[in-house]
């Protein structure tokens, strides 16, 4: 039986410690590519159920346990190439939404095999470098920002 498409909505969820190291997760069928936990909407789901979904599949975590803030930032990018057959035919842009995870501390992960490979926890700025995505560059760079509304007792916009 054939996948079904995937949905070209998606979430990046940048986890974080209170002291701003930020938790990259390395591809499997791409070595080298570091991220932030990233994954496409399941049909009848909101977007924070996806987040909360995609922590927890690629990194054992349960995101309802921690400080998961909607940072009320979207992007839209072209899918890569590669990537594109798991779409529907002409489907070329999917649409990101970023969320923050505020962990406690450097918290243990359980990696899927299948999805990563390896993970590491780097200060904010050295993991911005360290992402092969723009936009999880983006996203990392307003952590400072993002997390500092969260400690203050407001939403990030």
């Amino acid at each position: 039986m054939a996948k079904p498409f995937k949905i070209p909505v998606s979430t990046l969820v940048v986890v974080y410690t209170p002291a701003l190291e930020v938790l990259l997760i390395e591809r499997a069928d791409r070595p080298g590519f570091w991220q932030s936990v990233t994954g496409s909407q399941d049909p009848g789901e909101s977007l924070r159920q996806t987040a909360i979904r995609e922590v927890a599949e690629e990194t054992g975590l349960d995101a309802a346990r921690h400080a998961l803030a909607d940072w009320g930032v979207s992007n839209v990018y072209e899918i890569f190439a590669v990537w594109r057959h798991r779409y529907a035919p002409g489907v070329t842009h999917n649409t990101e939404h970023v969320f923050g995870l505020r962990v406690p501390a450097r918290v243990e992960v359980r990696l899927a095999p299948a999805e990563h490979l390896r993970h590491r926890w780097l200060p904010w700025r050295e993991a911005a470098r360290e992402v092969f995505s723009w936009s999880n560059r983006e996203a990392i760079l307003m952590l400072p920002e993002k997390d500092s509304l969260l400690a203050f007792g407001r939403p990030a916009p």
